[in-house]
């Protein structure tokens, strides 16, 4: 890096606007959406896709609700071409899906481009050149009106060609390349000559698509070039304003909702951002933004997963695993105040009605998970980091077991201990598996051998039993009002209660013939020292007493 003063760069500029209205703005409606998957996001590809995985990928998207794809670059290479007569011919082009084909302003591109779209329902033509400065230094040696003649020249032989598809419905779209780059009144300049050029209507407009095709600078500065060629643009009735933003800076969904805010009416993107250099706008990002505003997208990703699945085996790409929705850490928590606060707001929103009609309000999860496909199972995953409250999510969701509040601690801090020492992630079945290694299957010092009970009176039982202490087979017996404090009784009689039982709680498991009973005690000592313990049976009453063994053993 340059030492400071930083020479080398400097600052884009700022768009002369003062009375702005995109900051006081709201999305109120789901944009036009167009995927460039099959082209911007296929170019971009190490090993681009052939015929079979764009074909895969295309009804993917068809599937998800896009009603604008643009497929490729037909006159740029002969499998492009071949995948556009392969959707037409084959008829595999749904109802009211138009096919979009990009092309430079040149004449035998855009002759190309008329050819594979023969027979095709609705087509898109997106014509394009670039417009900004640098460009027109560096790459093309061009004057300002040798720019513009060539964006006229290429949308007049469009409209020229018009009649060799007679059976199709067409829509132009016209991109002056590198916007982002552009003077806005250069930009303003050329697309009006276009227009003029391709004479739009209200009824049909003409696409003006204002590409970022390099993210130069704020989110901001985005917003405010986009609303002041809205507020410019002659006959603005007469033209779609859609964004293309890519995210050279990081930005990029940033710079799309706040152009959608400045006035634009369609979105360009690709499935989680797939595209050049750092990507293009991901859409799924963006459409899912607004569901969890209370606006539906028109875009359906209900089913995440199989979306993903399907991308990254036609693409070759893969989704970060901290990727907005899509990413398998994203609906995950590891620390222990996160866990503990989407524990209770998961507790909540069960007991209090938990309907697609019940506003969703839970900490650190800004939708629900299912509504995308994903499970709560996920949410709280458990390693060195986390706290009581996922361990008891985790025991409490995947295997039924409510612990009591009070020994969250204890058993929280097993489990991190266990992380820690083996510095990985505990999968739910391994935090099970502990828990019963250490609550369900200790029998030193004491183990339960057998039991019986018997009834005295209406209020006092009998509970005669043999245990096992460390190599000791004993037999124990006492009353009580129940057959735990029968139990307990049994124990002091044989000088082996040290303790107060200062809690016992039970609940079920299961339901219908299969259903089990879990019970947890808590005891503690004169010294203040507490333990839980916990016994699961078929019998209530068996369950408590594996309970009573469980926290003895613990104490001791």
């Amino acid at each position: 890096m340059q030492k400071a003063p930083i020479t080398k760069y400097k600052p884009w500029g700022v768009i002369d606007l003062p009375h702005r209205q995109w900051p006081n703005r709201t999305i109120d409606q789901a944009p036009l959406w167009c995927s460039v998957d099959l082209r911007d996001g296929n170019q971009a590809l190490p090993i681009p896709m052939g015929v079979r995985e764009k074909l895969e990928l295309f009804e993917l998207l068809c599937e998800i609700g896009f009603k604008q794809i643009e497929i490729g670059f037909p006159s740029a290479a002969q499998t492009e071409f071949d995948f556009a007569r392969k959707l037409i011919e084959d008829d595999l082009v749904p109802d009211g899906v138009a096919l979009q084909v990009l092309t430079q302003a040149r004449e035998h591109l855009i002759r190309r481009s008329f050819e594979s779209l023969q027979g095709a329902e609705k087509a898109i033509i997106h014509v394009y050149n670039s417009t900004s400065p640098l460009q027109r230094r560096v790459t093309f040696g061009m004057s300002k009106e040798q720019i513009k003649q060539i964006a006229v020249e290429g949308v007049s032989l469009v409209k020229k060609l018009l009649p060799e598809l007679p059976d199709t419905e067409v829509q132009l779209e016209y991109s002056p390349e590198s916007f982002s780059d552009t003077e806005v009144e250069f930009a303003l300049e050329v697309c009006e000559a276009v227009m003029d050029a391709w004479e739009p209507t209200v009824q049909n407009p003409i696409i003006l698509n204002l590409p970022a095709t390099v993210e130069l600078f704020t989110p901001n500065v985005h917003a405010d070039q986009i609303e002041w060629f809205c507020g410019n643009l002659r006959e603005r009735d007469k033209a779609i304003i859609s964004l293309h933003t890519h995210n050279d800076r990081g930005t990029g969904t940033a710079a799309t909702e706040l152009g959608l805010l400045a006035g634009a009416d369609r979105v360009e993107g690709t499935l989680f951002g797939n595209g050049e250099r750092t990507g293009n706008l991901d859409i799924v990002t963006v459409a899912l933004n607004m569901y969890s505003q209370g606006l539906h997208p028109e875009l359906n990703f209900s089913h995440i997963e199989h979306i993903r699945e399907v991308y990254e085996k036609t693409t070759g790409m893969t989704v970060h695993e901290r990727h907005p929705y899509g990413g398998d850490l994203v609906f995950t928590a590891f620390s222990g105040s996160h866990q503990d606060a989407i524990k209770k707001g998961m507790d909540l929103r069960q007991k209090e009605g938990d309907t697609d009609d019940f506003h969703w309000q839970v900490p650190y999860l800004s939708i629900d998970p299912r509504d995308i496909g994903r499970s709560y199972e996920a949410i709280i995953r458990i390693n060195s980091q986390s706290g009581k409250g996922g361990v008891a999510y985790v025991l409490s969701r995947e295997f039924g077991l409510d612990l009591p509040k009070a020994m969250h601690p204890e058993v929280g801090l097993i489990m991190n201990e266990k992380a820690d020492s083996e510095s990985r992630e505990l999968a739910a079945a391994e935090i099970y598996e502990t828990f019963k290694q250490e609550y369900l299957e200790k029998d030193i010092p004491l183990k339960l051998l057998a039991y019986e009970t018997h009834k005295v009176s209406s209020d006092e039982i009998t509970c005669t039993a043999t245990i096992k202490l460390n190599e000791e087979s004993l037999e124990i017996s006492g009353n009580g009002n129940g057959p735990i404090n029968a139990f307990v009784h049994a124990l002091e009689e044989a000088g082996l209660k040290d303790f107060k039982l200062t809690d016992y709680r039970q609940h079920s498991i299961g339901g219908g013939s299969a259903t089990e009973s879990a019970a947890f005690i808590q005891l503690q000592t004169k010294a203040g020292r507490v333990a839980h313990g916990c016994g699961i049976h078929a019998s209530i009453e068996k369950s408590g007493l594996l309970a009573l063994v469980s926290a003895y053993n613990r104490l001791h």
